[in-house]
């Protein structure tokens, strides 16, 4: 039989005979009605877990994760303020439910049926994905089924610190909430999670205000593999800085009352938390998983007579609340009006085409108070020696730095974070000074965990901050990706524009650099960022168009919510000269602060007709090397800066090629997976007329030494595939 249906008669059955599991008496603390309103919550969230499973089998419903054993979290939904922000576990509808109750004016079940519906009625993903979350009620959408979510909770949770010290105009978060995360015990093995909670005891050691509540909802096992007896007590009793809770999760009184303690002690020493729960889990993992195949049957069997739901009963009659039969007629009735709205629900209109589905790619526009800049003494008194440079020309390095310090005086949101972007300024000195100019608390060093660097950067942008944190080279996005793929992209997409993490990842990587490199300090693969929707990727080429670009990013991420990645040539960062020693050929004055290039304006360098090189980042560089030698060889020549990777500027492209007989693109990047098969498409599809061809860099890593620029384009593979293209003449 299934095993949902053998709880649902089991409850019936057992509550109607007063035949209820052995357990402790309720403990002082949660009032009578606060308990029914539990119960209450507990038992529609039971009932949406065999709705939806009825609707699946009916073709009505889809892909779903029950909540049924976790039950006691709306016991800690009741311990905490509808204000905190709460990052849940795939298994807490009871929480969401609960939290409905302290809200006025919610639906909460009639809300979360259009979601199990995927109906474009759906108040929180409009039919994009079955995930519990509201605005409302300050959750915000979790997709990932491991604790991805954990890293932007440590951020959130120093958002509130933050937001004291330096008050953002958009903040979302009160000044006394708190932040909290929960996942299962399978989860907290996730590196992920593990970074989550060192980087979490690490913050807290330090004395810097953290107030996040971990609640690891411990049911003894992930999917099908059990979590060793007592291994989350013995990994997490005794981690420096953060202080652990235990309590029954079976048990909504011990749960309320222990919760409430975490609670409190985050809130009061805006310290970490961590509140180990112990639960069980029914029906299975997930949809049609029966636990029965990979599970002896006396185990499931011991878990099924440990429900919640029956120890709710027991301690609400022990407590004067609730007689049996008035617990049993709320367990009936509704479960029926779960089926009446359910049958309702099904009805209500779904998402039918591409743009239903892609509108909430790109978050709303946000209105945002228009600044004038820092009067010429606060400037002057930033920048100090620095000001009498700005008439001479110099590297991109130091311009991008006055274009962070010229943002940072403007918008006081904005907040730097990486490892060593502090004191030591960054590897290559970009962000040398900031610190000095700005204090620890808007220029910060963190621990070396990119996870963590890009958790801190989306969980202060749900409050209110622009980040603008650094990931020091290409090759350490990888240990972290999943951060803007799986959580930072995603999840205006799945709140359907209602949840935002804006920030400006600069990121230092590409080609070319000498004697320090191999394949971790010279990555020329952007493929893990290109595919990724709704991300917008810069790569500026010179220095003035990396300050301009870069003033843009912000503005997209401040005003549009945005999250851009700005990636920086390694080394472009130094580069002085051009065609001899000594030219200064490729160095340029700072724009003045109010300039700035526009998303999808490329450059175009040059008006010739022959021939037009579509390129970027150090193909650019390269390309105007090669441009004496393919002007002498009669080739007349136009180089065009993409500058704007992703989304392709298309408009712009199709202006500035038109007239030209050739496009060559040079892309230092791979052969299999770079912007030149993106570029060689757009081009077949808009002209295929145009005669085109593209330098490539081999499908190889990069090797340290002098053999580092082998695989890559050069001056001369430039000028060789230019005159094969054009037939050696214009």
């Amino acid at each position: 039989m299934d095993r949902a249906q053998i709880v649902h008669e089991n409850f019936l059955n057992r509550v109607a005979m007063r035949d209820f599991p052995s357990g402790a008496a309720p403990r002082p603390g949660l009032g009578q009605s606060d308990a029914v309103s539990v119960f209450r919550s507990q038992v529609l969230s039971r009932a949406l877990d065999r709705t939806s499973r009825a609707m699946q089998k009916a073709g009505q419903g889809f892909y779903t994760i029950g909540s049924s054993g976790h039950e006691g979290m709306a016991a800690v939904a009741h311990a905490l303020r509808p204000t905190d922000i709460a990052f849940l576990h795939y298994r807490d509808a009871a929480f969401q439910i609960a939290r409905a109750e302290q809200v006025p004016g919610q639906q909460i079940a009639w809300d979360m049926l259009l979601s199990f519906a995927c109906s474009k009625e759906d108040p929180i993903s409009g039919g994009r994905h079955k995930v519990l979350g509201s605005r409302a009620l300050m959750i915000p959408p979790q997709t990932s089924t491991i604790a991805s979510h954990l890293p932007k909770a440590v951020g959130a949770a120093y958002s509130l610190g933050a937001a004291r010290r330096h008050d953002p105009e958009h903040r979302e978060l009160p000044e006394d909430g708190i932040a909290m995360c929960s996942f299962g015990d399978a989860s907290a093995n996730h590196s992920t999670a593990q970074g989550a909670i060192n980087t979490a005891g690490w913050t807290s050691v330090q004395s810097t205000p953290l107030p996040l509540l971990f609640v690891c909802e411990d049911n003894g096992i992930g999917i099908s593999v059990k979590t060793p007896k007592g291994w989350i007590q013995a990994s997490m009793e005794h981690r420096p800085g953060i202080r652990y809770f235990q309590a029954n999760g079976l048990d909504i009184y011990e749960t309320y009352a222990v919760a409430k303690e975490a609670a409190e002690y985050v809130r009061t020493r805006r310290k970490p938390a961590f509140l180990h729960l112990k639960t069980v889990r029914l029906y299975g993992h997930a949809g049609a998983d029966v636990p029965t195949t990979y599970l002896p049957k006396s185990e499931v069997e011991q878990d099924e007579a440990n429900d919640p739901l029956l120890h709710t009963a027991r301690l609400l009659d022990q407590a004067g609340a609730l007689p049996p039969d008035q617990a049993l007629k709320i367990y009936k009735d509704t479960c029926a009006r779960a089926d009446r709205v359910a049958a309702e629900a099904a009805t209500r209109p779904r998402l039918t085409t591409a743009s239903e589905v892609m509108a909430s790619l790109i978050p709303p526009k946000r209105v945002c108070k228009p600044t004038n800049g820092p009067d010429a003494d606060t400037r002057a008194r930033a920048f100090g020696g620095d000001l009498r440079a700005m008439d001479d020309p110099q590297p991109m390095s130091r311009l991008i730095n006055w274009a962070l310090t010229d943002l940072m005086l403007e918008h006081a949101e904005i907040v730097c974070m990486g490892e060593d972007v502090g004191r030591k300024g960054g590897v290559y000195g970009v962000t040398q000074k900031l610190q000095q100019r700005f204090g620890p608390d808007r220029v910060i060093d963190t621990l070396l965990d990119e996870q963590s660097i890009l958790g801190l950067a989306i969980g202060m942008g749900h409050n209110g901050f622009v980040p603008i944190p650094e990931i020091q080279f290409l090759a350490y996005l990888h240990n972290a990706e999943d951060q803007i793929r799986g959580e930072a992209a995603t999840l205006p997409f799945f709140s359907n524009g209602q949840f935002t993490n804006p920030m400006v990842l600069r990121i230092a990587g590409l080609g070319y650099q000498k004697g320090f490199g191999g394949h971790f300090h010279n990555d020329n693969s952007l493929a893990v960022l290109r595919d990724i929707p709704g991300v917008i990727i810069a790569c500026p080429s010179t220095g003035a168009e990396a300050a301009q670009m870069l003033r843009e990013c912000a503005r997209l991420a401040r005003e549009e919510q945005r999250v851009v990645v700005f990636l920086e040539p390694i080394a472009l960062y130094p580069m002085r000269d051009l065609h001899a020693a000594q030219d200064g050929g490729w160095m340029t004055t700072y724009p003045s602060p109010e300039q700035r290039i526009a998303l999808g304006e490329v450059g175009v360098h040059g008006d010739g007709t022959d021939l037009a090189i579509v390129t970027y980042g150090n193909g650019h560089y390269l390309s105007q090397q090669a441009l004496p030698k393919l002007e002498a060889a009669g080739l007349k020549t136009r180089i065009i800066g993409l500058r704007w990777l992703a989304p392709l500027p298309a408009e712009a492209l199709r202006d500035a090629t038109k007239t030209c007989a050739h496009v060559l693109v040079v892309d230092e990047c791979r052969r299999t997976g770079s912007q030149s098969e993106a570029l060689m498409t757009f081009f077949a599809e808009e002209s295929p007329a145009t005669s085109t061809a593209r330098v490539v860099a081999e499908d190889s890593f990069i090797a340290t030494g002098p053999a580092y620029a082998a695989p890559l384009p050069s001056t001369d593979k430039i000028f060789a595939a230019a005159l094969t293209l054009t037939g050696g003449r214009p």
